[in-house]
């Protein structure tokens, strides 16, 4: 008789949440554990082994930095010789060198997954990129078969080598995602700010099919405008959740120039800026040199008095 597989689940937020409820719909038997008692499945970190039959798989799905290492060393001091960690969050890849070291010190197997489809994977299914030994990949396949989406497995996983190459494909991918992203945003801003185009939203509804810029960015980018055309109700703000800045310092680092990239991080953080320094600094600059306007605070416009004498090599632009 085969036995159901049953797997533990660290972590019920958005992605955990709906992950557990892909498995479960998969034939699955998840037990979770997160702090919030309202999502929870048990109490403790502690009932969760106890829960899971060994050897166990634990699939750890919460914030990078310091609570996926307090989870994955207190994991390490639970779990069994035998038993299996899948990091599923955001982590960068080099920290994923220091837990499968620190589990495989206990003999317990470490892999890390990155994991991409958002609040949409659950009806979807989620792309999954996985770093770890050949054998802990074929014993989790089951749980990778059940989360990705349908159609053939190498359209939707892969196993993009040893422990670490999954967050670091991960890493990339969302690279990507910043500077595609900033393309269409881009577009949109021109389309919108120019009066040529006369329906925007029709334009890129029309892109969805047979073009070459369609993809799945596109259709939200549509959903959204097809809620608020104007993007009246959205302040211009984009947060970086840490992939981006990770993957513009391994370009530097490999000397590897990713300028769309790059500049699309960078565009983050001037959206966050209401009054730019460096601007400020040009406008000070370019009256100071060349005796230009500059707007004031109050938001009239100061002309300065006549500049002094210019030296022979000064050039205003």
């Amino acid at each position: 008789m085969t036995t159901q597989l049953h797997i533990g689940l660290v972590g019920l937020g958005k992605m955990g949440g709906n992950m557990r409820a892909r498995l479960r719909e998969h034939g699955i038997t998840v037990t979770g554990y997160a702090p919030d008692p309202s999502t929870t499945d048990v109490e403790t970190i502690e009932d969760l082994v106890a829960a899971v039959p060994a050897p166990r798989m634990v699939w750890v799905m919460v914030p990078s930095g310091d609570p996926t290492r307090q989870t994955v060393t207190r994991l390490g001091e639970l779990l069994e010789p035998g038993d299996l960690v899948i990091e599923g969050g955001n982590s960068r890849w080099r920290e994923d060198v220091d837990h499968a070291e620190l589990l495989a010190s206990r003999d317990i197997g470490y892999m890390d997954c990155g994991v991409s489809g958002g609040i949409w994977g659950i009806t979807e299914g989620y792309g999954l990129m996985v770093g770890g030994a050949a054998e802990h990949v074929e014993r989790a396949m089951p749980i990778f078969d059940a989360l990705r989406p349908d159609g053939p497995r190498e359209e939707g996983f892969s196993h993009a080598g040893d422990v670490g190459a999954g967050h670091y494909a991960k890493m990339v991918h969302n690279g990507i995602e910043y500077a595609v992203m900033q393309a269409y945003a881009e577009g949109y801003e021109l389309l919108a700010t120019t009066g040529v185009v006369k329906d925007v939203t029709a334009v890129f509804t029309g892109w969805q099919r047979g073009t070459v810029v369609r993809s799945w960015l596109l259709e939200l980018l549509v959903n959204a405008l097809h809620e608020d055309p104007s993007l009246d109700r959205v302040r211009g703000y984009a947060q970086d959740s840490g992939e981006g800045r990770w993957t513009v310092m391994e370009a530097i680092e490999h000397a590897v120039p990713v300028p769309a990239i790059s500049a699309a991080l960078f565009a983050r953080f001037a959206s966050r800026q209401p009054d730019s320094p460096t601007m400020k600094a040009i406008a000070a600059l370019r009256q100071q040199f060349g005796g230009h306007a500059i707007r004031a605070v109050d938001g009239g416009v100061n002309l300065p008095d006549p500049p002094g004498p210019t030296p022979p090599s000064a050039h205003a632009d």
